[in-house]
Formats: structure tokens, C-alpha cells, sequence
């Protein structure tokens, strides 16, 4: 399994390659690689902006006319960006991109955003949830990527939120296409609408503009102090259960195999491998990343891999009747308990194929793919589709 949170934050030099796809693995990427765009969304206008790290730790963000601009530090925190990097997508479909790791494509309708820059120099990218923040009315989403030497890895993700459409298709010189259609056009009023019907806190997630439609639908990770206790008497049931049956982790690595464990009486989920968990709160499994769930400098790598199944296992409530994870999972049983990760759900239950991270361990499986993500060592074109909003 490719780690999205890992792959797309690291350099080349802390490349995780051991966990990629051997088709990929030993081969060189090309020097650059192509990122068109496919307009579908009816908007008067449609703007892209393409920001990254190069493989040498420079930000990159290119310009309008599509050829990198290199923002230098500036004096000051939110200094404008120097350059005009919106690139008009009606009159220029196809840029050409540089290798760069935890990369961003941004879309956006009928306006432009606006970037800043820090001391650094370090961007500040748009806002979804601060108010203040001058894109936070505006209607744009984002994809994912990394090209470095050894591939190129996008995909979509709803991790954050839920706007315009996206979909990714990745052409290469000889391995195939991948796509990965993502939500379909006109998805977001629906999606909003499910949160509204699922009644308690759920329609939290949604922020609305000035004309009173939908923004965006928000992972509850933001609403994260609307849903404090939610998931409690899931997570007490697990432990509970665990502390009198065993629970196996396989890590779905050779190198490390799998892992038993029990809740001892101190109520902490103790694996054989000296590795302990305290009980998670809502707010860690929605995160991922928070209490027990921290990944942390000097972790061993088992720790690394049994933290992403049980923080799956317990976004998609499964974790409690299912001791063999992920291998024993039956994607139909997800989200199937009656407190349980309702935005992933319901933005699951819109994709054609099912595929698309709705939280940042959706890569987890038993062997259906549900991450959203295409890939390649020999990468072409990698093209955004962008679907109307409504």
C-alpha cells in the first residue's frame, strides 16, 4: 500500500520505495511530464494553478503563460505573488510541469484565487475554513500530486472537502492508461443534501456562499468539536470486545507481516510487537493523525502500519465485528453502524467506482481499490477533468 499522506509529503530523498509498485520501481521518469485539462464545467471562465517543491526544495508555481515562476522570500508574511499564475484554461488546455513533490492542481470557477507568500519562501494556500481568507467564497477544489524520479502519483481527494468535480486520467509511453472518473458533474447539491437528511450534526459540514448554495461539504475532521463523544460507544464496544479476543493487524508487508493484540487492563490495545494504543477519540479517528494515531519522528515502522488499519477500521466502524484487519473486511459492511463516518458514506456512495479518499487512510484494503489515485514510472499526460458544479 502507498501511503497518500507519506508519497506526497516527502522528498526524493525520503521516498518511501520499498511500498511502490515494482512496474515503476527501477525505472527513470521523464524530465517532465504533460498535465491537460478537460473542461467540462460550463463556467464562463475556469483558471488552474500548478504549485509544488522541486526535487531540490524550491517552491514552483507556474505561471499563466504555463512556464515556471520560482517566488523568491519575501520581507514580509502574505506578500502578494509575484506573478500571474492563474492559467486560463479556454485558451490553454496543456502545460508542461517540472518534477515536484507534494505538488497541488487547483481549479477555479469565474474568478482567480489569490496565493501569498511567507518568509521561506513558504505559499499559503487558499483557506476553506477561514472566513477571512479572500478565496473562501469562491468556488475551486484541488487534486494531488508527486513526479519525482521514479513516478508520477495523482489523486483525488476529499480528505478536506467536497466542490467541484474532478477526474483524473494518466496516459504513459507504454504501460497504459489509468482513469479514475471521480465524482460525477452536479455532485455537491446532492451530497449536501444527504448530509442534511442524516439529521444530528452532519449538516455542519456544509458551507454556503452569499447567494445561500453550497461551497463546499466539509470533512467532519473540521467540524471536529460538533461531533466530540460521537463515536464513544463504537470505540468502547472494540475495546471491549478486544479484551477478551485477540485483534490481528496484518501490515500487508512481507518484511513485517502481521501482529496480534489485546486491551489489557490498563485499556490499552497492546500488540505483540511491544507496540500500545491508548483509546482514540472521535476526533483522532476522523483526523487519523491525532492521540494514538500521531505518527511521530523515531516510530517504528510497524507502528506506521498498524496506525492506518485501525484508523480505517474505525472510520468505517468495522473494526468491532471484524478481528482480521484489513484482510477480512467485506467492503459492503462499511459504514454500516449507525454512528460512523457519514461524509465518507455518502461521498463514497456518489462515485461511479467507488474510488476516491474520503479520509487520509482510504488507501487500507483487502484488495478493492478505493483511493483515487493513478501512477506511473513512465508518465505522458496527466489530465484533470473538471465537471460542472451544478
Amino acid at each position: 500500500m502507498i501511503s497518500r499522506r507519506a508519497f506526497l509529503g516527502a522528498s526524493a530523498a525520503a521516498a518511501t520505495i520499498p511500498f511502490w509498485n515494482s512496474a515503476f520501481a527501477s525505472a527513470a521518469t521523464p524530465d517532465t511530464a504533460k498535465v491537460a485539462f478537460d473542461d467540462r464545467s460550463g463556467a464562463g471562465q475556469t483558471y488552474a494553478y500548478i504549485t509544488g517543491t522541486t526535487l531540490d526544495n524550491r517552491l514552483v508555481v507556474l505561471k499563466s503563460d504555463g512556464t515556471p515562476y520560482y517566488p523568491p522570500s519575501p520581507g514580509n508574511d502574505l506578500t502578494p505573488l509575484g506573478a500571474d499564475c492563474a492559467i486560463p484554461l479556454k485558451s490553454l488546455s496543456q502545460v508542461t510541469v517540472p518534477k515536484m513533490y507534494a505538488a497541488r492542481i487547483y481549479v477555479v470557477l469565474d474568478d482567480k484565487l489569490d496565493f501569498f507568500v511567507n518568509p521561506g519562501p513558504a505559499l499559503v494556500h487558499p483557506s476553506f475554513v477561514a472566513t477571512n481568507d479572500p478565496n473562501y467564497g469562491r468556488n475551486w477544489s484541488f487534486c494531488e500530486f508527486t513526479f519525482n524520479n521514479d513516478v508520477l502519483f495523482a489523486n483525488i481527494s476529499y480528505v478536506d472537502f467536497v466542490a467541484i468535480p474532478l477526474g483524473l486520467h494518466l496516459t504513459t509511453s507504454g504501460s497504459g492508461d489509468q482513469t479514475v472518473p471521480g465524482l460525477p458533474a452536479r455532485s455537491l447539491d446532492s451530497i449536501c443534501d444527504a448530509l442534511k437528511a442524516q439529521g444530528g450534526k452532519w449538516d455542519t459540514l456544509i458551507e454556503t456562499g452569499s447567494d445561500g448554495k453550497p461551497l463546499r461539504a466539509l470533512s467532519a475532521h473540521y467540524r471536529a468539536d460538533q461531533f466530540a463523544g460521537y463515536l464513544d460507544g463504537y470505540i468502547d464496544q472494540a475495546w471491549q470486545k478486544y479484551a477478551g479476543s485477540t485483534l490481528t493487524i496484518d501490515t500487508q508487508r512481507p518484511d513485517l507481516g502481521a501482529f496480534t493484540g489485546q486491551v489489557g487492563g490498563d485499556g490499552v490495545l497492546a500488540f505483540n510487537n511491544g507496540e500500545r494504543f491508548a483509546k482514540p477519540s472521535t476526533a483522532d479517528v476522523w483526523s487519523c493523525d491525532s492521540g494514538p494515531f500521531a505518527i511521530r519522528q523515531g516510530d517504528s515502522d510497524a507502528r506506521r502500519a498498524i496506525i492506518p488499519r485501525l484508523a480505517a477500521a474505525l472510520n468505517r466502524t468495522t473494526l468491532r465485528d471484524n478481528p482480521n484487519q484489513p484482510t477480512g473486511e467485506d467492503p459492503a459492511k462499511f459504514y454500516q453502524n449507525a454512528e460512523t463516518n457519514h461524509y465518507a458514506r455518502i461521498v463514497h456512495s456518489k462515485l461511479p467506482d467507488n474510488r476516491g479518499y474520503a479520509f487520509p487512510y482510504d488507501d487500507v484494503t483487502p484488495g478493492p481499490d478505493f483511493s483515487g489515485a493513478v501512477q506511473a514510472g513512465n508518465p505522458d499526460t496527466l489530465t484533470i477533468t473538471v465537471n460542472a458544479l451544478r
